[in-house]
């Protein structure tokens, strides 16, 4: 098929899934563009790159420095966010008060801009990450929020899913390139690296399962039918994405959060214990670990090195890099500078991240850093437990997602700047009230509510 062609077809199929989107009529404000773009050009390609595919140019870009059209969007998106917050008249004591651990993590990061050797590269930084939890609390203040989750997810996998297969079958000088440590090529769809189309399939297949377990609970119809025949769809194209990404972190990742959510939901599993689940956990864990090696026999069977492709080979070069050890180089400093240049010099793939997320986090924050992100992490812990008591589908997303990521964090760092993890994280790490769902009538249509759910969804037969 001829590449004009395939993206003739290809543009259609995407047009034909939002117009199947909107007649559903979902219970979400025209706000929640805002996110969507904003997640849409994490888990693809920035403003400048997108330009560029399409032939313009947008000025020069450094490491350092960034694109000034990407930190033009990023702002504006921000600016948006907050105007929406302030109609929304969002209380920012109560969301510091309900969150005390994420404001503690975000007000370090602040002060570590003090102690970088690049003090206004670690400001501009520091402000694009305060997109990520204003973004997602436009989601959490929409008029429902489980609807507007999946909308968002819905109709980001309406893009990022068949415009990589676009790119990678018919476009591969945009869908395919080289892998930075073997040289081998390397299928990257829509987004700049197999591990980031890793990403997008982990954040995406999560999400598909999760919503998939939802629809299940609903009273039969056609809504249900052609939902569950989505998420099958996109569970299917999202599995073979998986095997041309070839991303092992993402896969496994992927593989434990699908999985702890059916656990969660049999029902021989106690939700109140499940504190004493993940203790247990972690000790089998650990037995298996030091007592037979688990994790090399898990490296073997996913066809990887010992050395996990030279990672713990960049933590020690990373470790043995003077810094100090309480505070940090400071807000995401650490690849600046000579220290950047020291990296570079040894390996030829030029790396620009620590490839594990706590040491990233100790190698710009410190010690200090470090155990505050801990400490947020065992909060968000603690409220996807009760969560789980109170509205479980919400409270098992947030548990299995939290476990996927900190998985994932152990050979990649999403603990940083504009990862799509770190704005998911920042869903399941924010606790602020949000509105009661009204159900909304329209013409003979009627919104749908299932025993124990939140959400109501329109039997459009769509």
């Amino acid at each position: 098929m001829p590449p004009q062609l395939a993206l003739l077809i290809y543009l259609a199929g995407v047009v034909w899934l939002f117009r199947r989107d909107f007649r559903e009529k979902p219970n979400v404000t025209g706000a929640l563009w805002i996110p969507l773009i904003w997640l849409f050009l994490m888990m693809s390609r920035s403003a400048t790159v997108w330009l560029g595919v399409f032939g313009f140019q947008a000025g020069d870009s450094s490491l350092e420095d960034g694109s000034p059209l990407d930190a033009l969007v990023y702002f504006v998106l921000i600016i948006a966010g907050l105007r929406i917050l302030a109609r929304r008249q969002i209380s920012l004591g109560e969301l510091i008060r309900n969150n005390r651990w994420l404001a503690i993590y975000l007000g370090y990061c602040f002060l570590a801009i003090f102690w970088s050797d690049f003090e206004f590269v670690a400001f501009k930084r520091w402000v694009k990450i305060l997109g990520q939890p204003i973004m997602a609390l436009v989601l959490l203040t929409e008029p429902d929020f489980e609807i507007a989750l999946a909308v968002l997810m819905k109709r980001c996998a309406f893009v990022v899913v068949p415009i990589s297969y676009l790119f990678i079958k018919y476009f591969p000088d945009l869908g395919r390139g080289f892998d930075s440590w073997t040289g081998q090529g390397a299928n990257t769809g829509i987004a700049l690296g197999k591990n980031a189309l890793g990403t997008d399939c982990l954040i995406l297949g999560f999400f598909f399962v999760w919503y998939s377990l939802k629809v299940l609970k609903f009273e039969k119809s056609t809504f249900r039918r052609n939902e569950l025949i989505l998420c099958a769809a996109f569970l299917a194209l999202i599995g073979w994405l998986f095997h041309l990404a070839q991303s092992s972190t993402s896969l496994v990742s992927f593989l434990i959060g699908a999985t702890l959510l059916l656990v969660l939901g049999l029902p021989m599993i106690r939700k109140e214990h499940i504190a004493v689940y993940y203790l247990l956990g972690i000790a089998v864990c650990a037995i298996a670990e030091f007592g037979f090696g688990a994790s090399d026999w898990i490296i073997s069977l996913l066809g990887k090195d010992p050395t996990l492709t030279d990672r713990t080979k960049v933590w020690k070069d990373c470790l043995n890099i003077p810094i100090n050890p309480i505070l940090g180089a400071g807000f995401e400093s650490f690849w600046l500078g000579d220290r950047l240049k020291i990296m570079w010099a040894k390996w030829f793939w030029q790396p620009n991240q620590a490839h594990n997320g706590y040491i990233e986090t100790y190698l710009n924050l410190g010690l200090v850093g470090l155990s505050i992100l801990i400490a947020l992490i065992l909060a968000t812990f603690w409220k996807a437990r009760r969560e789980l008591l109170t509205n479980f589908h919400f409270g098992r997303f947030r548990m299995a997602f939290l476990t996927a990521l900190v998985v994932y964090n152990w050979t990649e760092a999403s603990f940083k700047a504009l990862h799509p993890l770190w704005f998911v994280f920042y869903i399941i790490a924010i606790d602020y009230p949000k509105p009661k769902p009204e159900p909304r009538v329209d013409s003979a249509e009627e919104f749908l509510e299932t025993p124990g759910e939140t959400g109501h969804f329109a039997d459009a037969g769509g």
